[in-house]
């Protein structure tokens, strides 16, 4: 009887989770498609008022402004079920952030492509060509070598002597750190000559170094995390994915995909047969293992950041967040109407995780209060900087001054209140906090971090 009662519950878990996170999606979905045709209804109504706009604006722009192509770019970098600039029409992932700088790139990458896919589609983005995955990972995964080609990178000239600013949000931030680690070990073919200094910062938003809990919630096995447990909400999200990219709608596929365009997952590749297989879990990426969930379990962090290295001359920070508090002595989510709708269960219950007693810890010394305080998505404790397998070099900030001067090869961290989506998508939910923290990631990137001392003007210091 309380095996039915708790398989009950866990149903009922199940099919609320499913209807927040579709109503979620139909949300993001409904207001691009809207943000979309006002944008069309003010382009037809008020073109000619826009063009003379547009004119006085590049009058005073050239008078007022420097070149900002002579700027190092700063490159933000969507986490998992993100889209970067040209998907979902005008929505904008970093909720508009990008206009706080002249020199920012977003870029779009596979939404659920593993961490090792979405470092090579980055590269190419930048530096152009075609996307090349490598031939022995693509033979071991089953896919196409071969993906997006981009006529014309994004920043073509960038080397050691034009290094880029990262920023990465959740996943985005340990994409960047496998990209510099490729860059490091000269992974790309033709590209002899990269190296680590190629990037001059890394900062992390609630970026996923260590793993998550999260994912064995939502039905990651505990016992490899790897595979999936039968019945859960990542079952049904791959279905949905697989049957996405099979129906292969044009239109659809262009303004959001998942990135498994070179799975060739499409009616017109594999038919029925291979629609079938990859359902059954025989092929594709959920077969092989070659998408997003695995590289954020414990043990697929693990594997990943033990040939991941911190590197002296580039410099780093991180923002880590939380949504939990201490209650005579019980870690419980530390707001109600503060936290998301679409995260707050996942905050109850990743407040009270318990590894199950009958599986292998991930590591030696793992302790399940340590992971406990969270923000919905991530555990702070895996946000700060890099400490599995081995802990790199941190420093805890609770003021930016108390970090000045930066040093390179030293994981700043702050610790933020807020949920896992408070600064992406919907700018109005943060409020102030929104400007503080995006003000703050671009001034440093600008006064704060150089790889060569600066030039300075009589009378100014730096």
């Amino acid at each position: 009887m309380i095996r039915w009662w708790i398989s009950a519950l866990q149903l009922t878990e199940l099919f609320v989770s499913s209807v927040v996170h579709l109503l979620y999606g139909f949300y993001i979905f409904s207001s691009a498609v809207a943000g979309d045709l006002s944008q069309a209804f003010n382009e037809c109504f008020f073109k000619s008022n826009v063009n003379v706009l547009e004119v006085k604006q590049e009058e005073t722009k050239d008078t007022t402004t420097t070149d900002p192509n002579a700027l190092p770019p700063i490159v933000l970098v969507h986490g998992i079920f993100g889209f970067g600039k040209g998907r979902l029409g005008a929505l904008s992932y970093f909720a508009g952030a990008e206009k706080k700088d002249e020199r920012v790139l977003v870029p779009d990458l596979g939404s659920l492509t593993s961490i090792y896919d979405r470092a090579r589609e980055l590269f190419y983005y930048l530096k152009g060509g075609q996307v090349d995955y490598g031939a022995e990972h693509s033979e071991a995964c089953g896919h196409s070598q071969f993906g997006r080609i981009y006529e014309q990178g994004q920043y073509p000239e960038w080397d050691e002597d034009h290094p880029i600013h990262f920023v990465g949000h959740s996943a985005g931030a340990q994409v960047v750190r496998v990209l510099q680690q490729m860059l490091s070990d000269k992974a790309f073919k033709g590209y002899e000559n990269t190296s680590e200094n190629w990037v001059l910062s890394i900062t992390s938003l609630s970026g996923a170094f260590n793993g998550t809990t999260r994912t064995y919630l939502d039905g990651m096995q505990p016992e490899d995390g790897r595979s999936l447990k039968p019945i859960c909400l990542l079952q049904l999200c791959r279905i949905g994915v697989i049957i996405y990219d099979w129906l292969d709608i044009p239109w659809l596929k262009a303004y959001y995909n998942f990135g498994f365009d070179h799975y060739n997952m499409t009616w017109k590749k594999m038919g029925i047969r291979g629609l079938v297989d990859c359902l059954m879990g025989n092929a594709g990426p959920f077969a092989s293992g070659d998408w997003i969930l695995p590289d954020l379990t414990i043990q697929g962090s693990l594997q990943l950041n033990s040939h991941l290295h911190t590197f002296p001359d580039t410099y780093y920070f991180s923002y880590a967040t939380k949504r939990t508090r201490k209650f005579m002595g019980v870690t419980v989510p530390s707001s109600i109407l503060g936290i998301h709708p679409l995260l707050f269960i996942r905050v109850l219950q990743m407040s009270q995780w318990r590894h199950p007693p009958d599986v292998r810890p991930p590591y030696k010394g793992y302790r399940d209060e340590d992971w406990w305080d969270n923000d919905g998505a991530l555990n702070t404790i895996s946000m700060t900087h890099p400490r599995l397998p081995v802990e790199h070099p941190s420093q805890f900030v609770v003021n930016d001054s108390d970090c000045q001067p930066l040093q390179p090869g030293i994981w700043y961290y702050k610790i933020v209140e807020a949920d896992h989506i408070l600064f992406i998508v919907n700018r109005e939910r943060a409020g102030v906090q929104f400007d503080l923290i995006y003000d703050s990631i671009f001034e440093r990137c600008r006064k704060h971090v150089f790889r060569k001392t600066p030039l300075t003007v009589p009378n100014e210091t730096h």
